[in-house]
């Protein structure tokens, strides 16, 4: 097949799913055997007329075939990819559901009341802003213009989107949850070692038959401390 099925292969499994979910979705409706009408999230038609798909759908669904489309591709397959493989997630492929899980969770959560209806732009700008809060060190350019830390990516991502025409709703929900998640799952069990709390020490702990789903059985994981 060639060094775009090897490529294809080497993606792990959830960014791997993610990738094709939103593919096929896409090629459905450029071939109109789906409408994206029928994707988009709508609180009445879930949860008063069953359309229950929609809850999913709408994460998978990026816009038709376009130089847009492809932006938003390579930044799903990027950063998906690298958070999967990072320190904390590789192996724990259980834990990398349950935080994608979360995130959606309270992206669907707040969309009836911010009008937003398709949460695929959300959910990866979460992802990139986990990604570059893990890795603050981390030294990248825009365009080769100008040099920048990690952790700012997402906020340089977001300029570029809304200069773009973009609304900036969708983006900014994804840095709300991915610092909401951040919090949970890296900062608080660090203060709460420091200040050894007796009772809550985790906010944040994978269900266990999503932990089945892990092959590092360190249930403790990777913590990282955050750089002040």
């Amino acid at each position: 097949m060639g060094d775009p099925w090897q490529w294809y292969c080497d993606i792990p499994v959830v960014s791997r799913c993610y990738l094709t979910g939103s593919f096929l979705t896409t090629a459905a409706c450029a071939l109109d055997l789906v409408s994206p009408f029928s994707l988009y999230f709508n609180f009445g038609l879930i949860f008063y007329k069953g359309q229950l798909w929609r809850v999913v759908t709408n994460f998978l669904f990026f816009g038709l075939f376009s130089l847009d489309f492809l932006f938003h591709m390579y930044f799903l397959v990027r950063y998906c990819w690298y958070l999967e493989d990072s320190t904390r997630f590789r192996g724990r492929t259980g834990d990398f559901v349950w935080m994608l899980s979360i995130g959606a969770s309270i992206m669907i959560a707040m969309a009836p009341f911010i009008s937003v209806h398709f949460l695929g732009s959300s959910l990866t700008f979460m992802m990139v802003y986990i990604w570059g809060r893990l890795n603050p060190h981390q030294r990248m350019s825009f365009l080769g213009l100008f040099p920048f830390t990690a952790p700012y990516l997402p906020w340089v991502l977001l300029v570029f989107s809304v200069c773009l025409g973009n609304p900036v709703t969708i983006d900014l929900v994804g840095i709300a949850v991915g610092h909401v998640y951040y919090f949970g799952d890296f900062v608080f069990p660090a203060v709460a070692e420091l200040r050894q709390f007796s009772r809550v020490k985790r906010l944040v702990r994978t269900p266990w038959p999503i932990r089945l789903l892990n092959t590092d059985n360190d249930d403790d994981g990777v913590r990282v401390r955050w750089a002040m």
